[in-house]
């Protein structure tokens, strides 16, 4: 892969094989559970925001469903308003309830439209990454218009959180849709020009562990740090397919997650474990239950480390180094 051109390059389906390497977690922790919170509410397709349909996706009318063109759906705006309006804030206080600080995955004209999130978020110790400017299908995008659209999303995050700080890192999601293959190589530039350090990028699904890449577009001794995300353990479904019907089941599944992925830091072969969360679906009443469950059964466990992504990227940077031979 030429680090001066957008080519996503080839896969790598070796990875580390079958000798992963210890991570050695801070106090020694067995397992890194990074829980992901995605504010995306109010940055959704709809004609309010000058769109010609107004959004399905990640109802609760699932998958499927017909998009109303040309005219707004006030019905289906009301079901994200509701994790704005309500769920968010649900979320953050069982967050605060069980002392774990959160990534939240924020998408910058979201938390333009409602700054008290930013505020909050940031003064309950989360980290603010970026989720891009819109929540909205970038595959038709020109290059230019990427960039920039990076830009407004850096720019939204630093003038909304009290303190200025522009987002450590980056994630775009909108997985089922045609998105484009430059888009890691692009907002590693924008992140360069900006002068802004990218310190993690997770538009990824592919390990448990972290891993570097070459950084698009630098010199060959700077590498870029992939954290991998997850759509397996991920309050997604239960507005998609094979969904978490209860609470029970979503709780039951993360917990499986994390049964299977502790045993292996019991026998050195320490992982970790993403979460993600959506306001207006894990927020609600009827599904947030879930989530406290499998907080009381990790919190009670030894050797657990809650930790951010920027926390993981940090810790993963000062023992693991990168290095361009390794990749």
């Amino acid at each position: 892969m030429s680090l001066n051109s957008t080519d996503y390059g080839p896969r790598d389906l070796k990875g580390y094989g079958k000798d992963t390497p210890d991570p050695q977690w801070p106090g020694g922790a067995k397992i890194a559970i990074c829980i992901v919170l995605n504010y995306e509410e109010g940055s959704e397709v709809t004609p309010v925001n000058g769109d010609n349909f107004t959004e399905t996706l990640a109802s609760e009318l699932g998958p499927g469903v017909p998009r109303m063109v040309g005219e707004r759906n006030v019905n289906i705006e009301s079901l994200y308003e509701y994790g704005s309006r309500a769920g968010v804030w649900r979320i953050l206080r069982l967050l605060e309830e069980y002392n774990v600080r959160c990534t939240s995955y924020a998408v910058g004209r979201a938390l333009e439209l409602n700054p008290e999130v930013a505020v909050a978020l940031e003064e309950a110790g989360h980290e603010i990454g970026s989720h891009g400017w819109r929540w909205v299908d970038r595959s038709e995008w020109t290059e230019e218009e990427e960039k920039e659209n990076a830009r407004k999303a850096i720019r939204a995050i630093q003038k909304t959180v009290p303190s200025g700080t522009p987002p450590r890192g980056w994630y775009y999601g909108m997985v089922g849709t045609k998105a484009s293959i430059r888009s890691r190589a692009l907002i590693a530039q924008v992140f360069r020009e900006e002068g802004i350090p990218l310190l993690w990028y997770s538009d990824d699904y592919s390990d448990d562990l972290p891993y570097w890449i070459p950084y698009p577009g630098a010199p060959k001794e700077e590498g870029l740090l992939i954290i991998p995300y997850t759509l397996d353990a991920n309050d997604y479904k239960n507005v998609g397919y094979q969904a978490f019907v209860t609470p029970d089941d979503f709780a039951s599944y993360l917990i499986a997650a994390f049964d299977e992925l502790y045993a292996e830091g019991c026998k050195g072969h320490a992982k970790m474990m993403s979460i993600g969360l959506h306001c207006r679906i894990i927020g609600r009443p009827g599904r947030i239950g879930g989530l406290r469950k499998f907080l009381e059964y990790a919190k009670a466990k030894e050797g657990v480390w809650f930790a951010t992504r920027e926390e993981i990227a940090r810790h993963w940077k000062s023992k693991f180094p990168y290095h361009p031979k390794d990749t």
